[in-house]
This record gives structure tokens, C-alpha cells and sequence, in this order.
């Protein structure tokens, strides 16, 4: 996939937790999937590139990757943490690591008035899903 697409995150939370739209807000980020790559020197692996865009005041629902997932600020500032860690703030320049076996239990925009931008490096088994949903993290 090389082609870009903009697919609001509430449809893509839903689709991928298999949630109702009605239950996220509607200030939920824009991502907008840039590449997938087979990874042929690590076999059954795939690289999957998103840009992902967040509103003011957006955040998203308690989930995990099951992948090696690097995130790098573009633009404006973005709060992450992972179950059993600090909440970090980042901003344009910085970066951010979640394992595999991470809960991603906060991923929000740290502004409410202006909108912030990052690119997401998923490193994960070929054809599984980017996001899967953890019940009763929140």
C-alpha cells in the first residue's frame, strides 16, 4: 500500500476493535496509512507507516499494537504512556518506543486549543491487526 488514504481514527478504532462509533468522541484523530512493506530479511514481518493527525483535545481509547511501535512528533504536542510507565509529553523532534507486549493506556494531544501531527513505525507480524483493543484498562 503506497497509496494514502485519510481514514478517521473513530473508523478505524471501530473497525479494528469492532466498537461502535457512537462510543468515541468526535474530536478523534486522522490517520492516514503511508506505507506497508514486507520486511523479506525478517520473515513474516511487515513495516506499517501512518501518519496520524490529532485534533485539539483528542485522545485515544486504552489499546496495544502487538508490534514494535516508533513514534516521531511532527507538529505540536502529544502525551503517551504505556501501563506501568510515566506519562511523557513530546514535542516536534521527539520520539517514543511501545513494545510489543506494551498497554498504550494514554496517547492524547496535551493542547486543547491547537492540533499536533506524528508519524507511527509499526514493525509487526504480517497481516495482523495495527490496533487491538485491552478492556478494562481505562
Amino acid at each position: 500500500m503506497n497509496r494514502i488514504v485519510n481514514i478517521p481514527m473513530t473508523g478505524l478504532v471501530a473497525a479494528l476493535l469492532g466498537a461502535g462509533g457512537s462510543q468515541l468522541s468526535a474530536q478523534q484523530a486522522v490517520v492516514t496509512p503511508l506505507m506497508t512493506k514486507e520486511l523479506a530479511d525478517v520473515p513474516g514481518k511487515e513495516a506499517l507507516m501512518l501518519l496520524v493527525e490529532y485534533p485539539p483535545g483528542s485522545s485515544d481509547p486504552v489499546h496495544r499494537h502487538n508490534a514494535d511501535a516508533f513514534v516521531y512528533v511532527l507538529d505540536g504536542s502529544i502525551v503517551m504512556q504505556v501501563k506501568g510507565g510515566k506519562p511523557v509529553t513530546l514535542t516536534p523532534g521527539q520520539t517514543f518506543y511501545e513494545g510489543p507486549d506494551d498497554v498504550h493506556v494514554v496517547g492524547r494531544n496535551a493542547s486543547t486549543t491547537k492540533p499536533a501531527k506524528f508519524v507511527v513505525l509499526l514493525v509487526k507480524q504480517k497481516g495482523a491487526p495495527a490496533v487491538v483493543p485491552v478492556k478494562g484498562e481505562d
